[in-house]
């Protein structure tokens, strides 16, 4: 077999990156693929996604996929939010990025003992996405504004339905897989319970969850830890028992998947469910 002396490095088409330096002097790498056709006049969708450097290949290469044949989802911009690394995660950043303070009683003892990283920068990093990387989106690409997804895993994904109940207008499709449920005692669980028609909270989310008709997408693999199944089907439950006008739900429990193999179909399944008309 031959091959090339001047074999370069492998591209997708359309994708590219660059270092963004927040204003609170955090580091990302952001990365942004943009489909090759025009622009629709109400601009593209956006699907915004965590963890970029572990999965912002297979999502490009997934809308490049499903948006085309019959039975095609609408083309978005992806726009990937990682880290400067190499590496498929970063465990330190991530654990401060995608969430809110909890004091060590709050949290499982790890199985090699040692502490947990800091924690506590979910409305740091949200304010992040808000006010400096979504205007940078919409300076570069024309955006519809009504159509942004947002996509995380693990810890990504109780970060995405914090961001959900603490400000449902960011986005119109959330996707949470494998949510990290468990993370500060099931806090995230009595946020859910602040839906309940009884609840006074619930009149203001409710309120901005009608008027953008928002999306939820919970999936999980059936092969994780019970208390990762469980607390996806409880958060799903939960939201199903609000009855919120204009909320639209689903849950998955992908068969013979666990917390790392489920990503990979996840990510066909939230397309279609965030980009399908």
């Amino acid at each position: 077999m031959e091959t090339s002396s001047s074999a370069a490095p492998f591209l997708i088409p359309g994708a590219e990156q660059w270092s963004f330096l927040s204003s609170k002097a955090k580091d990302y790498r952001i990365m942004v693929w943009t489909p090759d056709i025009p622009e629709p006049a109400a601009g593209f969708p956006v699907v915004y996604m965590l963890d970029a450097n572990a999965a912002f290949g297979s999502m490009v290469e997934a809308v490049r996929l499903l948006s085309r044949g019959p039975y095609k989802i609408e083309p978005a911009i992806i726009v990937g939010i990682g880290y400067e690394t190499d590496e498929p995660l970063d465990t330190e950043r991530r654990f401060y990025d995608f969430t809110i303070h909890a004091d060590p009683e709050e949290l499982p003892p790890r199985k090699d003992t040692s502490p947990w990283p800091e924690t506590g920068g979910a409305d740091e990093f949200l304010e992040f996405i808000e006010q400096e990387l979504k205007p940078v989106i919409e300076h570069l690409h024309p955006v519809d504004r009504s159509r942004q997804t947002l996509f995380g895993h693990s810890l990504g994904g109780w970060f995405v339905m914090y961001v959900f109940f603490k400000r449902p207008q960011a986005f119109s499709v959330y996707a949470a897989g494998s949510p990290s449920i468990w993370w500060k005692n099931n806090y995230i669980l009595s946020l859910a319970e602040l839906l309940t028609p009884a609840m006074p909270e619930s009149v203001a989310i409710t309120a901005v969850i009608e008027r953008l008709k928002t999306k939820v997408y919970i999936g999980v693999g059936s092969l994780e830890k019970p208390h990762m199944v469980e607390g996806a089907r409880r958060m799903f439950e939960l939201l199903s028992a609000a009855a919120v006008p204009g909320l639209h739900l689903k849950h998955c429990c992908l068969q013979e998947e666990d917390h790392l193999s489920v990503i990979q179909p996840l990510l066909g399944r939230i397309l279609r469910y965030a980009l399908t008309n």
